[in-house]
């Protein structure tokens, strides 16, 4: 079994920072794209960023330039530095990965954690 677990988010001032982390766990033989997406209420789930196992990420528009991607293979983690926040960034964030389990192949979700950007 896989379980993937967010941490990090919050409530933070227009213009801060947070920093997202996804811990994947379970019987893992190799994790292949590792992303981010994001819902906000009223809206469908959007992808955020995500990166392969070579390292090459690929970013929405909307937080180019702002946000940074990073995973580290050893550990199993993805992370998400997220500067000049605004509020229209407030939605849950999810973690999601696509894993090579004893199952063989399987697309999992973690469970979301919220990002609130308010003054």
């Amino acid at each position: 079994q896989v379980q993937l677990v967010e941490s990090g988010g919050g409530l933070v001032q227009p213009g801060g920072s947070l920093r997202l982390s996804c811990a994947a766990s379970g019987s893992i033989f190799g994790i292949k794209t590792m992303g981010w997406y994001r819902q906000a209420p009223g809206k469908e789930r959007e992808l955020v960023a995500r990166i392969i196992s070579d390292g090459s990420p690929n970013y929405a528009d909307s937080v180019k330039g702002r946000f940074t991607i990073s995973r580290n293979n050893a550990e199993n983690m993805l992370y998400l530095q997220m500067n000049s926040l605004k509020p229209e960034d407030t939605a849950v964030y999810y973690c999601n990965a696509w894993v090579v389990s004893f199952r063989g192949g399987g697309d999992y979700w973690g469970q979301g954690t919220q990002v609130t950007v308010s003054s």
